[in-house]
C-alpha cells in the first residue's frame, strides 16, 4: 500500500518530467564577464542566474516559448526556442548595457586587462586536478610560471627565484618558511583556496603599490560570507573543514577553515623506501565587522604547524644511457625529525574619509620557528648495468664505480618575528585617483646552525674543498679527520625597513580610443644589524610605469605597455652566504623591466575566447647570485653578478567546450648571468620552452559527469653542482618535465541541482571524484644526488625522481 501511495504521489512529477527537459546557459556582457541577478523566465516560470552568470531551467519540450532575460543594468533581451527533444540543451545570451541605448561614450570595466594583470576564477582552484590543489596549482598552467616539483608550491615566474615572488593576502604580504629544503617537507600553501573571493596575479611590470620584488605578484582577497554554510573535503592526501556564516543582524562576518594534510601517497610512490609519516595542520580565520558603512574592522590569522619525520631505509636508482646504464643502490641509517611552527596575525580598519578619500591601516605579525635535526647515513655502492641481452648477468650490476659512505648531522633552529604596521589611501579626484602608502617592517631573525657532513669512498675520508694535497696511500696523512663540509654558525639579524609609495591612476578617451596610465614611484631605505656591527642606510628609488590603450576598432583589441625599475633589498635568506656567514652590507638585486602586451577577444564557434600575449625582457645587475636545490635556495651574499631575461607569453583561453573555460599556455624563457665577469651561463631557473593545457569537459548527456585534464611540458632546468664546485663546469640540463593529472568528478546535488527530499537533500552540494596523478607514470626529476668516487676523482649526478602514478579519491560537501 506505501509503494502504491509513493507511485501516486510521484506520478504528476513523473508525467512532467517526461514533457521538460533542462535549458542552461552562462549570461555575460559584451567584456565577456558573467552578469549576477538577472532574471530570466517564460511564462510564470523563471529562475536567477548566479554570481558566475549560470542559470538552469527546466522548458516543455516540443513547445515554443518565449525566454525573457531583465536586469536593472542591462536591456531587456527576448528569445524564442524549442526543445525538439528531452537532451538537456545550452542557450548563453550576451546582455548590452541599458546606457548603450543612448549616443554617448560607455564605460567599460577593463581595469585589470589594462594593468596587466591576469584574473582567475577561484572556482577552479578548488576544482582543477593537482598534487597541490590550490591556486598555484592553476599558476603552474599560466606562461611564464614554472616549476618541476610538484610537491611544492612555490614557483619560478620569467627567470626569478621562489624569494622574487610578492604574495598578498587581503593586502597583506605572506612569506614562506626558511628552513624547509624539500617539497615535501613544505606542506600546506599559506593560501586557503576554500577562503577566497579573488585571484590577481601578474607576471611582470606591476604597479608601484605593489611591493619590492623582482619577478611577481600574486594579489589574494578572502571573501565575506553571505550565507551560513559548512564545507567539508577529504581524499587519501588529508581534508579541510570550513566554516561561514554571519552574525549581529549581518554586522559581523566569520570564515574559519582547519586543513590537514599527509604526502605519504606521494613519497611512497617515489624510488626511495622509507617509513615516513608527515603530518601538516593548519587553521585559519578572517573575521569583519561593519561598525557603519564608512568604517569596517577586519582580522586575519593563520596558525600552521609541520611535522616532518623522515626515516630513510634504502634507494634503487638506474640512469645513464641504454648503451651505459648504470645503477645507485643506497642503505640508510638514522632519520631526520624536522618541525615548522607558524602564527601569523594582523589587524587592519578601513575607513571611508570622504567619496574621494579612503584609508586603511594594518598592524601585522609573523612569527616562525623552525627545527631541522637529522643524523642520516648512507652506505652507497655505484656500478655499470649489463646491457648486454644475450648475458647471463644481464640487468645485474657487473663493475662498481664507485663505494663509499656519507654521514650527514644537522641540529639546526631558527626563531623569526617580523612586524610591520602600515596606512594606504586612495583619493579620487575627477578621473584621476591617486593611491599612497607608507609602511614601517622590523624582522628579527635568530638562527643557531650546527651542520656538517663526511664523505668516504673505500675507507678514504674525502678532505675539505681546498685543503692542502697529500700524497695517500704512497705517504701517510697524519692530520685530523675533517668533516668535508662543516658550519657553525650563530646569527642574530635585525632588519628595519621604511618603505612608501605613491602612484596616480587615470582613464580618458582620445578620439572615441579608451587609454589608461599608471605612474607611481616607490623607495625604500633599511638598515642590518647583526653581531655588533650595523650597516650603513641603503636607499633604492623604483619608478614604474603603465599604458594601455583600447582601439576604436571593430575588433575588441587591447594593448599594454609597462616597465620601470625595480629592486629587491635583501632578506635574511639573501644575507647568508653558502657557509651561513652573514654579509649586513649586501645590496639591492636591480632590475630593469620593459614588458608589451596584447589582448584579443572574439568568438569561435559561437563562443567567447580570449588570446593574450606579451614580450618581456629584464636587465639584471647587482644580482646576488643562488644555487638551489629541490626548493633550497643558497646565495653568494656579494653582489657581484649580472644577467638578463628574455621571452613571450603566449595563452588562448575559451570555452572550447560550451559553458566551460579551458585554456592554452606556451612560453619561452631565456635567462643568463655573469659572475664576476667570468662570461654568461645559463642560471638555476632557465627553462628555454613551457607548454601547458588546462581543459574542462562533461558527458553532453550525462552534464554532471565532468572531467579535468591538466598537462605541463617544461624543458630542462640547470641540474646544479655539488657542494663548493665550480657551477661553470657543471651546466649539463636535467631532462624535460612532463606530466599529466586527470580528475573525473560526479556531482550529486549543487546550486543548479537540488532535492527536495530523500538523503541528498541534506545536501547544498555533493561531489565525489577520483584524482590520477601523473597518469602516463613519467620519471621527473628535480635535482641530482651528487656521488664521488676517489679513486677516479669524478663526481655522478643522479637524479632525485619525483612521484609516480597516483590515484586519489576525493569527496567535497557543502551543507
Amino acid at each position: 500500500m506505501k509503494k502504491t501511495t509513493l507511485f501516486l504521489f510521484l506520478l504528476p512529477a513523473i508525467l512532467v518530467a517526461q514533457r521538460t527537459t533542462i535549458l542552461k546557459g552562462v549570461v555575460k556582457n559584451k567584456d565577456k564577464e558573467p552578469v549576477e541577478n538577472v532574471y530570466v523566465a517564460y511564462d510564470q516560470t523563471g529562475t536567477i542566474t548566479d554570481e558566475n552568470g549560470n542559470y538552469t531551467l527546466r522548458i516543455p519540450v516540443k513547445k515554443e516559448i518565449v525566454l525573457k532575460f531583465s536586469h536593472l543594468s542591462y536591456q531587456v533581451f527576448y528569445h524564442s526556442i524549442t526543445a525538439k527533444n528531452r537532451n538537456r540543451i545550452r542557450f548563453s545570451p550576451v546582455l548590452l548595457l541599458e546606457t548603450e541605448k543612448l549616443d554617448e561614450i560607455i564605460v567599460k570595466d577593463r581595469r585589470k586587462e589594462a594593468q596587466g594583470i591576469t584574473k582567475i576564477d577561484p572556482l577552479k582552484a578548488n576544482i582543477v586536478i593537482g598534487a597541490n590543489a590550490g591556486v598555484e596549482n592553476i599558476l603552474m598552467t599560466l606562461p611564464g610560471v614554472n616549476n618541476n616539483n610538484e610537491l611544492s608550491t612555490q614557483y619560478n615566474v620569467r627567470g626569478g627565484n621562489f624569494d622574487e615572488n610578492l604574495v598578498y593576502v587581503n593586502g597583506i604580504e605572506v612569506y614562506r618558511p626558511f628552513l624547509i629544503r624539500s617539497g615535501q617537507q613544505e606542506g600546506l600553501s599559506f593560501i586557503n583556496p576554500k577562503m577566497v573571493q579573488n585571484i590577481n596575479f601578474s607576471a611582470g611590470g606591476f604597479q608601484a603599490k605593489y611591493g619590492d620584488k623582482l619577478s611577481s605578484v600574486l594579489d589574494i582577497e578572502y571573501r565575506k560570507p553571505k550565507e551560513t554554510a559548512t564545507n567539508i573535503d577529504f581524499s587519501l592526501l588529508g581534508g579541510s573543514a570550513t566554516f561561514e556564516s554571519l552574525f549581529l543582524d549581518d554586522k559581523l562576518t566569520l570564515i574559519t577553515s582547519l586543513r590537514y594534510r599527509d604526502n605519504s601517497l606521494f613519497v611512497n610512490s617515489k624510488q626511495i623506501e622509507t617509513n615516513f609519516r608527515p603530518k601538516f595542520t593548519d587553521l585559519q580565520s578572517f573575521v569583519t565587522y561593519q561598525f557603519s558603512e564608512k568604517f569596517s574592522l577586519n582580522y586575519l590569522s593563520n596558525f600552521s604547524l609541520n611535522n616532518y619525520n623522515y626515516t630513510p631505509i634504502s634507494r634503487r636508482t638506474r640512469f645513464g644511457t641504454i648503451a651505459n646504464p648504470l645503477e645507485l643502490i643506497v642503505f640508510y641509517n638514522g632519520r631526520e625529525e624536522d618541525n615548522y611552527l607558524t602564527l601569523f596575525n594582523a589587524i587592519s580598519a578601513d575607513l571611508e574619509i570622504n567619496e574621494r578619500l579612503a584609508l586603511r591601516g594594518t598592524l601585522s605579525s609573523y612569527n616562525t620557528q623552525e627545527e631541522e635535526h637529522y643524523d642520516i647515513s648512507a652506505s652507497y655502492n655505484l656500478g655499470e648495468v649489463d646491457a648486454n641481452i644475450g648475458s647471463e648477468n644481464f640487468g645485474n650490476v657487473e663493475f662498481s664505480q664507485g663505494i663509499g659512505s656519507q654521514l650527514n648531522h644537522a641540529r639546526n633552529d631558527l626563531d623569526a618575528l617580523i612586524s610591520n604596521a602600515q596606512i594606504r589611501g586612495t583619493y579620487k579626484r575627477k578621473k584621476q585617483q591617486w593611491d599612497f602608502g607608507v609602511k614601517y617592517q622590523n624582522e628579527d631573525i635568530r638562527e643557531r646552525i650546527r651542520e656538517w657532513e663526511t664523505i668516504d669512498s673505500l675507507g678514504f675520508a674525502i678532505r675539505p674543498p681546498n685543503h692542502n694535497t697529500n700524497n695517500q696511500p704512497y705517504v701517510p696523512f697524519e692530520g685530523p679527520i675533517t668533516p668535508f663540509q662543516n658550519i657553525r654558525e650563530d646569527n642574530k639579524v635585525t632588519i628595519n625597513r621604511i618603505s612608501g609609495f605613491m602612484q596616480l591612476n587615470e582613464r580618458f578617451f582620445w578620439k572615441n580610443n579608451e587609454i589608461w596610465y599608471h605612474l607611481g614611484i616607490r623607495a625604500q631605505n633599511w638598515t642590518v644589524s647583526s653581531k655588533n656591527s650595523t650597516s650603513k642606510n641603503q636607499t633604492i628609488i623604483s619608478p614604474r610605469a603603465q599604458l594601455a590603450i583600447k582601439p576604436d576598432w571593430e575588433k575588441d583589441m587591447l594593448f599594454r605597455l609597462s616597465g620601470g625599475w625595480y629592486s629587491q633589498p635583501p632578506s635574511y635568506r639573501e644575507l647568508k652566504n653558502y657557509n651561513g656567514k652573514i654579509n649586513i652590507n649586501v645590496k639591492a638585486q636591480k632590475s630593469i623591466h620593459f614588458v608589451a602586451g596584447m589582448d584579443y577577444s572574439f568568438n569561435m564557434w559561437e563562443r567567447p575566447f580570449k588570446l593574450t600575449t606579451e614580450l618581456y625582457f629584464k636587465d639584471l645587475s647587482d644580482v646576488n647570485a643562488y644555487s638551489v636545490d629541490n626548493v633550497r635556495i643558497r646565495y653568494r651574499a656579494d653582489n657581484v653578478t649580472t644577467g638578463y631575461a628574455q621571452g613571450f607569453d603566449l595563452r588562448l583561453n575559451g570555452e572550447f567546450v560550451p559553458g566551460s573555460e579551458s585554456w592554452v599556455s606556451l612560453g619561452y624563457l631565456k635567462t643568463e648571468e655573469n659572475i664576476a665577469n667570468r662570461g654568461a651561463i645559463s642560471r638555476p631557473s632557465d627553462q628555454r620552452l613551457k607548454f601547458a593545457i588546462l581543459f574542462q569537459d562533461y558527458v553532453p548527456n550525462l552534464p554532471n559527469l565532468k572531467a579535468y585534464l591538466n598537462l605541463v611540458y617544461n624543458t630542462g632546468v640547470p641540474g646544479g653542482a655539488p657542494a663548493y664546485a665550480d657551477v661553470y663546469q657543471f651546466q649539463r640540463r636535467l631532462r624535460d618535465y612532463k606530466r599529466a593529472d586527470l580528475g573525473i568528478s560526479y556531482v550529486f546535488s549543487d546550486a543548479n541541482k537540488q532535492y527536495g527530499s530523500g538523503w541528498l537533500s541534506k545536501f547544498k552540494e555533493l561531489t565525489v571524484g577520483l584524482e590520477l596523478f601523473n597518469m602516463f607514470d613519467i620519471q621527473n626529476s628535480i635535482t641530482n644526488t651528487w656521488v664521488r668516487d676517489v679513486y677516479s676523482k669524478n663526481q655522478f649526478g643522479i637524479p632525485n625522481f619525483m612521484t609516480g602514478r597516483v590515484l586519489n579519491l576525493k569527496v567535497s560537501i557543502k551543507l
